[in-house]
């Protein structure tokens, strides 16, 4: 079989296929009421399935509900210990490091050789162009990861966006193979402004893929993946809620993507090579004038 015919086959049915409608389906069934007998049972199969730590979880097997509790699950107390150092810029979620670098003539790269746009991401341009010469880093979730997802340091919620799109698959063949991917998916892009003493503006784009139910944050009812979406959005301001850091402000049913983009006043983010594993609370960055990214400095190109 040549080259790339099978990526290109696959996606071409995907194409074809109502990824959306399947998405919602799949949201539906896993989120259906099992009996109480076969909850623990159903929790193992699918754990082990995915690769679930067990020893990670908090609550008993026979206390979820459906799969979609499991799935979105709360992890057992102290697991996951902050990074103590106040300017430590924390990841916001388990999972594996993607591309990262530099916003460069308003682009971030999906994959070494695929760039996108981050007006296209974030769905304005002005708010794009606050970020140019700042940093980025995209971070996947698997199956097996905890799903809900925390905030890197203090911060005010400013604004809050969500952005109906379509749901390609957030893995290697999407990735290498979808142009704009994260653009085109469904998501929610909030916006932070850093809490005193440190400052400056801080995005995180929660990028939903298929079989994703929805992405839900803690403080709106803003949700995707819903019949009929139009683009939504919360302009807080000075009065949005403010959130600690290590502090949960959402979560992924069926998992997916955290893109976080940091201007460059507001501190910087370390590339990572690619596939390394971080963990809820590990130092990816620093805030802080201090932590400027660096003329010059080299932009990761890690394959996602």
């Amino acid at each position: 079989m040549p080259d790339g015919f099978a990526p290109r086959l696959a996606l071409a049915a995907l194409r074809a296929l109502p990824r959306n409608l399947i998405s919602r389906g799949a949201g539906r069934i896993a989120s259906t009421r099992l009996p109480r007998s076969l909850r623990a049972r159903a929790c193992r199969v699918f754990g082990r399935a995915v690769g679930v730590d067990f020893g990670e979880v908090r609550d008993p097997l026979d206390s979820f509900e459906s799969l979609q509790a499991f799935f979105t699950r709360a992890l057992r107390p102290g697991l996951r210990p902050l990074d103590p150092s106040p300017d430590a810029l924390l990841s916001p979620c388990d999972g594996a490091f993607g591309a990262s670098g530099v916003v460069r003539d308003g682009t971030l790269l999906q994959v070494k050789g695929r760039p996108y746009r981050l007006a296209a991401l974030l769905g304005s341009a002005d708010e794009a162009r606050s970020f140019e010469g700042g940093s980025y880093a995209t971070l996947y979730l698997s199956p097996r990861d905890y799903h809900r997802f925390h905030a890197p340091c203090d911060a005010r919620v400013t604004r809050l966006r969500a952005i109906p799109g379509t749901l390609w698959p957030v893995n290697r063949l999407g990735v290498e193979h979808v142009d704009g991917l994260f653009a085109e998916n469904e998501r929610i892009c909030a916006f932070f402004e850093i809490e005193p003493p440190f400052g400056g503006r801080l995005a995180i784009a929660a990028v939903g893929a298929t079989m994703v139910g929805k992405v839900r944050v803690s403080f709106d009812p803003l949700t995707t993946n819903l019949a009929g979406a139009r683009r939504a959005e919360r302009d807080f301001g000075r009065e949005g809620p403010r959130i600690a850091r290590g502090e949960e402000w959402g979560r992924f049913e069926f998992g997916s993507t955290l893109v976080l983009v940091l201007a460059r006043e507001a501190g910087r983010l370390e590339p990572l090579a690619e596939g390394t594993p971080v963990r809820l609370g590990r130092r990816i960055g620093a805030i802080g004038p201090g932590a400027f990214l660096a003329e010059g400095r080299p932009e990761a190109t890690v394959n996602a």
